[in-house]
């Protein structure tokens, strides 16, 4: 009789457990892929779909392939587009206004965000600056990809080139006055 009940439990407990995995095998896992055009506002409305569907985990996906797609009709009208993109993706919540910001700032403004104001270069930028300055010239990728490709703003992205060298220049002179002033 026990060992009855015992496989009447088993059989029940493997029923449940293939009842769960049939359930979740249904549930359709969102579609997150963009659109296949070469349209960028028909790509944007492609991402936005996407992202109100809960694909919010590829973003950075999408704003590199909107770049992509920008780049191949470059205009100065892209720009307006990808701000009305971001500006979007904080009023629908997707992005705080301060990540939006500063993915515009990545691609589309002179500004470094790999390079903050809001601390002492001394203590705090002087022991990474190595890796400071790989990522600002990461961003300046970014930024001639956004500003030079996408938007044709030549101007934008040669004062964004001007600005790494000045600061590289400002920064070791920094770096080796906080190291005399250590000694």
């Amino acid at each position: 009789m026990r060992n009855t009940a015992r496989s009447v439990a088993a059989i029940a407990a493997l029923l449940t457990a293939l009842f769960a995995v049939s359930g979740c095998a249904t549930t359709p896992a969102p579609q997150c892929e963009l659109s296949g055009t070469r349209d960028l506002g028909a790509s944007i409305a492609s991402a936005k779909s996407r992202l109100g569907d809960g694909c919010v985990a590829h973003f950075d996906r999408y704003v590199d392939q909107l770049i992509d797609v920008a780049a191949g009709d470059p205009t100065a009208d892209n720009k307006q587009a990808f701000s009305d993109f971001l500006l979007w993706t904080s009023d629908e919540g997707l992005l705080s206004r301060r990540q939006a910001q500063e993915t515009w700032n990545r691609y589309f403004n002179v500004k470094f965000v790999s390079l903050r104001g809001d601390y002492n270069n001394c203590a705090q930028t002087c022991p990474v600056k190595g890796r400071v300055m790989a990522d600002m010239q990461s961003e300046l990728a970014d930024k001639e990809r956004g500003l030079l490709q996408a938007a044709l703003d030549q101007d934008s992205y040669y004062r964004a080139d001007r600005l790494l060298k000045e600061t590289e220049l400002v920064l070791e002179a920094t770096c080796r006055a906080c190291a005399a002033g250590g000694r």
